[in-house]
C-alpha cells in the first residue's frame, strides 16, 4: 500500500470509522493520524464542554465520508491563550446533533475529534500540549510528553509524520 500523497510505501492500516452522536455523520480514517493531541488550552475547554480536547492531525485527503454532510462551520478567531496564534479556525459539526466532528486549523489537514471515532482508545495522545491551562485536578500520565504551550514539530514528531505534513502544506 502507498501513501497517495508521497508514494511512500506506508504501514498497513485499517481504515477506522466514526461519527456523530445521532449518526447522520459517518466517516472513515484512511491513514494514521500523524499525531495526537491533547489540548488543554481555554478555547479546547470551552469547545468540548470538559478538560481538553483529542484531536488526531490527520490529511484531509486520508478522511472519507461514509454518510451524512457537516453543515456549515462555526469561525473562531483562535485561541485565548495569551501567546497563541490567534489564527482564526473553523470548526465542522453535525447539524441535527451538534457533534464537533473535527477542526481546520491549518489547510489540507483536519484535527478529527478523537471521541467521535467508533473505538476511541486506539489513539491516545502522543503528547498534551497547552497545559499551562490545563484543570489543576487533571493529573497527566507519566511518560506521555507535555508542554506548557505549543513545541516545535521538527523536534518532536517523527519523520514520516513530518513527510507527510510537508507533502501537503509545502
Amino acid at each position: 500500500m502507498t501513501d497517495q500523497l508521497t508514494d511512500q510505501p506506508t504501514a498497513q492500516f485499517m481504515a477506522v470509522e466514526g461519527g456523530c452522536a445521532c449518526g447522520a455523520v459517518r466517516y472513515a480514517l484512511q491513514a494514521k493520524p500523524m499525531i495526537v493531541h491533547a489540548c488543554h488550552c481555554t478555547d479546547c475547554q470551552g469547545v468540548t464542554g470538559t478538560a481538553f480536547a483529542l484531536n488526531a492531525w490527520i490529511e484531509k485527503a486520508h478522511v472519507k465520508m461514509l454518510a451524512g454532510t457537516l453543515a456549515g462551520t462555526l469561525v473562531s478567531h483562535g485561541f485565548s491563550d495569551a501567546g497563541s496564534s490567534g489564527n482564526g479556525n473553523s470548526v465542522h459539526f453535525c447539524a441535527q446533533c451538534g457533534t464537533y466532528v473535527w477542526t481546520e486549523y491549518m489547510p489540507g489537514f483536519w484535527f478529527v475529534r478523537v471521541g467521535t471515532l467508533d473505538d476511541p482508545q486506539q489513539f491516545a495522545p502522543d503528547m498534551h500540549i497547552w497545559t499551562r491551562s490545563k484543570q489543576p485536578w487533571m493529573v497527566l500520565p507519566e511518560g506521555v510528553r507535555s508542554f506548557e504551550m505549543s513545541y516545535d514539530k521538527e523536534q518532536e514528531w517523527p519523520a514520516d509524520s513530518l513527510a507527510r505534513l510537508a507533502a501537503v502544506a509545502g
